[in-house]
């Protein structure tokens, strides 16, 4: 299994006006996981790009359980719980507070997509063996 953790710090353009962050921000925070724990394995959504592979969100769940609220310094841990062995990747990720406590979990799915063929496609190969070092 692959975990990642980032923080990011809740600004007042994402709260509504009681100082709570609006609910489709999630989404958005749970991007930021998802980038920063594709960085930390040695890519990025542009180089990724750039070898011709999209990734659109094809799914999104969200459960809300506590809100974060304004000048909150968030934890996103990211997750990938199974090796992706087709176009599918899906990634489980929850929010914390400071405190620790858990606010958020999600389960984002995307594709890998040719950008050429606008058809789905495999993980590409360096991306996969890199990851395939958190499964055994």
């Amino acid at each position: 299994m692959y975990e990642h953790h980032t923080t990011v710090r809740v600004r007042y353009a994402e709260t509504d006006p009681m100082n709570v962050v609006y609910y489709g921000n999630y989404a958005q925070y749970f991007e930021v996981g998802r980038v920063e724990s594709f960085r930390s394995l040695g890519f990025s959504y542009k180089v990724i790009e750039t070898l011709g592979i999209m990734l659109p969100v094809v799914e999104l769940n969200i459960k809300y359980l506590r809100p974060a609220r304004y000048d909150d310094l968030l934890t996103i841990k990211t997750q990938i719980k199974e090796l992706p062995n087709d176009h599918r990747i899906l990634f489980h990720q929850e929010i914390y507070n400071e405190e620790g406590k858990l606010l958020t979990i999600g389960m984002v799915k995307l594709y890998f997509m040719d950008e050429k063929l606008g058809k789905r496609a495999m993980m590409p190969s360096l991306m996969l063996e890199k990851l395939s070092t958190y499964f055994s």
